[in-house]
């Protein structure tokens, strides 16, 4: 069992920056992926961010070069800083750990935050 704790998220202008934050509770490296999800109104959710714990990174073509996905081990936290933020990155954010056990994926979430970006 994995718990997760998000937050950071809240409102802010076209333009801004935001961090989000996510505190587990099982020691970080021993997560196969931690990534960031976000579902905004009437969509699907979608993979936003993810990091490896061998450190490898990938990103939504749409937040390329503006978000950073990173980790602190001490702190079993990841974070997902969001600069350049856009309205369309309005959404509910999740944080996501994945665990591969004999070959099988296990999948926690958190209880998301809100991220609003005004035009």
């Amino acid at each position: 069992q994995v718990q997760l704790v998000e937050s950071g998220g809240g409102l802010v202008q076209a333009g801004g920056s935001l961090r989000l934050s996510c505190a587990t509770s099982r020691r970080i490296f021993s997560i196969n992926t931690m990534g960031w999800y976000r579902q905004a109104p009437g969509k699907q959710r979608e993979l936003v961010a993810a990091i490896t714990s061998g450190g490898s990174t990938n990103y939504a073509d749409s937040v390329k070069g503006r978000f950073t996905v990173s980790r602190d081990n001490a702190k079993n936290t990841v974070y997902l800083q969001m600069n350049s933020l856009k309205p369309e990155d309005t959404a509910v954010y999740y944080c996501n750990a994945r665990l591969m056990v004999l070959s099988r994926s296990y999948d926690y979430w958190g209880q998301g935050t809100q991220v609003t970006v005004s035009s």
